[in-house]
């Protein structure tokens, strides 16, 4: 069962994430930053996501494609700003299909008896712009990707 928490609060520009994982810090970073790795749980069950690029350093970028089983297809990209080692990573996020609505991510992965404490912050450049993403079905994609993200680092654990 996952203690999955997206909280979105009115007003603000941001939408903060915890969860925790039942995997070991580095494996649950590596699983996020591997390009290997990354197609395994990103994205919607129903659909497969391509890793087109996923260079996790900073300055390095990062391209993924979802495609549906009706051949439509969904991109997403963006920049890495800072990639610390199993602890953090920032980067922005940018939905093709909305070009111009750039959020920027923070992840930050904490172990604790063997399990990794997981918290995201996503800043919108606008109060409408997180408003679109949350009404956009964004909670049902996310706990379906890091419920995979779940079993992926379990298995590599």
């Amino acid at each position: 069962m996952s203690d999955l928490t997206v909280t979105v609060e009115p007003g603000r520009q941001d939408i903060v994430v915890t969860r925790t994982f039942d995997a070991p810090r580095d494996v649950v970073f590596k699983a996020m930053t591997e390009p290997e790795h990354l197609a395994r749980w990103w994205g919607l069950d129903e659909t497969d996501t391509v890793v087109d690029r996923a260079e996790a350093r900073p300055g390095g970028t990062w391209r993924f494609v979802e495609k549906a089983a009706g051949g439509e297809e969904y991109a997403f990209h963006g920049v890495f700003h800072d990639v610390v080692a199993p602890e953090r990573i920032v980067q922005t996020f940018e939905f093709e299909g909305m070009p111009g609505h750039v959020a920027m991510d923070t992840h930050m992965l904490e172990e604790k008896d063997g399990r990794t404490l997981y918290r995201a912050i996503s800043v919108f450049q606008t109060v409408e712009d997180r408003d679109g993403m949350v009404s956009s079905g964004m909670e049902e994609g996310l706990a379906q990707s890091l419920d995979a993200l779940e079993r992926l680092a379990r298995g590599l654990a």
